[in-house]
Parts: C-alpha cells; sequence; structure tokens
C-alpha cells in the first residue's frame, strides 16, 4: 500500500510539473546575452553613464577600454512585452527597476521584445496579443573578455514568464 500510494504521488508530481508553466530559471550566454544587456542597459536606472556607454559601444561591435577585472552587471526586477497578433503595428513593454516602472511603445519595444525571443524565453498569447516576459533579470558583461573574441564574456539569468 505505501509503494501504490508513493508512486501515486510520484505519478502526481510527473503530471503536474510538465502542464504547468516553467518558474525555474533559464539562462543565456553569448550574442543573445550581449544582446540582451544592450537593449536594457539604456534604461537601467542603477546603471552608470559610463557603464551604458561602454555596453553601447559593445553592442555596436566596438572594443572600449575598461579597467581589467571588472564587469558590468545589467539588472532589471521584470520585462514584459507584448506584440499585436492582429494589430500588427502594436509594440509595448513594461521595464521594472525596483519601484520604477518605464513604459516603451513602437521600435524600442519591439527591439526588447524581438530579443527576449532570440535569448529563449518562451512566449505566451491570448486575446490577440502574444507576450514575452521575463522576472529578476540579471545580465553580467564582462568587457575584457568580449574583447578576446572566444564567444565568452556575457551572460544572463532570469525567470521565464509573469
Amino acid at each position: 500500500m505505501i509503494v501504490a500510494t508513493f508512486t501515486r504521488a510520484i505519478l502526481l508530481s510527473l503530471v503536474l510539473l510538465l502542464v504547468s508553466r516553467p518558474v525555474w530559471a533559464a539562462s543565456t550566454m553569448g550574442h543573445s546575452a550581449m544582446a540582451l544587456a544592450g537593449v536594457i542597459a539604456p534604461h537601467a536606472l542603477a546603471l552608470s553613464q559610463k557603464d551604458k556607454a561602454v555596453i553601447s559601444a559593445l553592442f555596436d561591435g566596438h572594443d572600449p577600454a575598461f579597467p581589467a577585472g571588472q564587469k558590468i552587471s545589467v539588472k532589471a526586477d521584470s520585462v514584459t512585452c507584448l506584440a499585436g497578433d492582429v494589430s500588427i503595428n502594436t509594440f509595448s513593454c513594461k521595464l521594472t527597476f525596483g519601484k520604477s516602472t518605464l513604459e516603451l511603445t513602437g521600435r524600442k519595444a519591439s527591439e526588447i521584445y524581438a530579443t527576449l525571443i532570440e535569448a529563449g524565453v518562451p512566449g505566451d498569447g491570448a486575446a490577440g496579443k502574444i507576450y514575452e516576459s521575463v522576472a529578476q533579470l540579471s545580465c553580467t558583461i564582462d568587457p575584457n573578455e568580449i574583447k578576446q573574441n572566444t564567444g565568452g564574456g556575457a551572460s544572463c539569468t532570469f525567470t521565464p514568464g509573469p
């Protein structure tokens, strides 16, 4: 009887795991992480203008000078973007940094939306809209490792979903 109860509990757990939306952390590295940091950094309130300029230069294909052994962190509490599935010229994103929220529309929102897809964030749709959303986004950029052209130096972790 104990074995049957244990087996049922395992089977139920597996079914619930398969049908529930993932809530564990995901990650991306390389060019998609560089792109994700590159589209979020200009809006990150905690990031210095100097660090924003370095990320912008890296994202534009340049190799700016940066102190050895230092890295840049790009963080957002949440990023939620939508694209219209019926109204195809509708793009918007809501970026949350602590208590501050920034809402973007148009081209800037489309760039973030597309970059979330590139980073492997699973989409969700409802009522003529397609959503891409992450929470606890944290990207680490090492400009000096990126300069080495070995494919490293950029990584991001996040929790997919609302």
